[in-house]
């Protein structure tokens, strides 16, 4: 059920940072089933540890996205915002692509890129499968959804916000309201 999830997480066995799987299928690691078809993953890494990620994956080819287009990401070059997505090429793994979301941090918490005033303890963000794989916590996730929404951003929110504590939808109700106090999701939370 978890395949790709799985994968990853055995590809990033070894690398020591933390890392989350991301976007949607943190959602269904979050509810434990597969609540649709996902046509690709992400993962989140911390921007401090951009070093530690190009050195893991030395001997892939990886790009930087720069105004919607990729762009060779050099071993000496540092990633500074608005830069935040990484893909990792390999055609001998599996998968043989990852796509990685840099992730703001400071000493104890997450920052949101958009709004550095939206903020979450390090040590509520990362969730674990009962499979061992690690993932971000739905109501990030969710955050970074609300901005441009699509479909499957609107299915995701469905499927997940019955089932978050009032914690976690309090701390979503707060943050959205920052970038957009007339969202359409604040009526279910």
């Amino acid at each position: 059920m978890f395949d790709l999830p799985l994968q990853i997480a055995a590809v990033l066995r070894d690398f020591k940072p933390s890392w989350f799987v991301a976007g949607g299928w943190a959602i269904d690691l979050f509810l434990e089933k597969e609540t649709r078809p996902h046509q690709d993953i992400e993962i989140a890494v911390f921007r401090k540890d951009q070093v530690a990620l190009h050195d893991y994956f030395d001997g892939w080819l990886l790009r930087k996205v720069v105004n919607r287009e990729m762009v060779i990401w050099h071993r000496d070059e540092w990633l500074t915002l608005p830069i935040h997505e990484v893909h990792c090429y390999n055609e001998t793994a599996q998968p043989p692509q990852i796509e990685i979301l840099l992730n703001e941090s400071n000493e104890t918490e997450w920052l949101y890129r958009r709004n550095e005033n939206v903020r979450r303890s390090l040590v509520e963000i990362k969730l674990e499968s009962s499979a061992g794989v690690n993932f971000l916590c739905p109501e990030i996730v969710l955050l970074y959804k609300s901005k441009n929404l699509r479909a499957k951003d609107e299915q995701d929110f469905q499927a997940v916000v019955k089932r978050l504590d009032a914690e976690r939808k309090e701390w979503l109700k707060d943050a959205i309201k920052v970038s957009n106090s007339e969202h359409h999701w604040l009526r279910s939370l």
